[in-house]
């Protein structure tokens, strides 16, 4: 169980995350109202997620990534240190919703100027993540399962993948990532900018 903020303070993570959040906002001028407005996310969450009072969930962090035009990637590379061309396995960040049983991986060394990048995914059995918009309309993926079943869900048609399958879309519209188990998956995602 994660402890409170105010006995252990933020973790370093949220707390970078949290003010790029803020910095974000404030480039374009927006007050939390405006930015409530065009993301769907309450005044109340986004000032905690930029305050690192929470550890903000994918579903939040897709909403944010949409209103701010970038990839989830993208936005958590802008809250590490500078970019390498190498990230050992040990080193590469892992953040993870605990919500949804969702760990991310970002395996691509990050940098903002490249249109593609890759990801670990791992989804726990029963773990079900929707996103009601792309980060970046027409995003380009690649969903290769190394491990496990993933049901893929875009466009209103469903895709079931198993061990090796691997699914190529553009997304444009809401998309749902569910792992009906009964093992958790393991999956790359290759994410190319349009």
């Amino acid at each position: 169980m994660k402890q409170d903020v105010a006995e252990t303070g933020p973790d370093p993570v949220d707390a970078r995350l949290g003010a790029r959040l803020a910095e974000l906002r404030a480039e374009r001028g927006w007050s939390l109202g405006e930015l409530a407005e065009r993301s769907g996310v309450s005044r109340s969450t986004l000032s905690r997620a930029e305050r690192a009072e929470i550890s903000p969930t994918a579903s939040l962090l897709n909403r944010l990534c949409s209103v701010y035009g970038r990839t989830m990637s993208q936005l958590l590379s802008e809250v590490e240190a500078e970019p390498a061309l190498l990230v050992p396995a040990a080193e590469q960040p892992v953040w993870e919703d605990r919500a949804s049983g969702f760990v991310r991986r970002s395996v691509s060394p990050p940098h903002t100027g490249l249109r593609g990048e890759l990801v670990e995914g791992r989804l726990a059995a029963g773990a079900d993540i929707g996103y009601d918009r792309p980060p970046v309309p027409g995003l380009e993926q690649h969903i290769w399962v190394l491990e496990g079943a993933l049901e893929v869900t875009a466009q209103e048609v469903e895709h079931r993948l198993g061990t090796g399958d691997c699914l190529r879309l553009r997304v444009w519209g809401p998309t749902r990532f569910r792992c009906a188990g009964p093992d958790d998956v393991r999956y790359v995602l290759a994410v190319v900018l349009p």
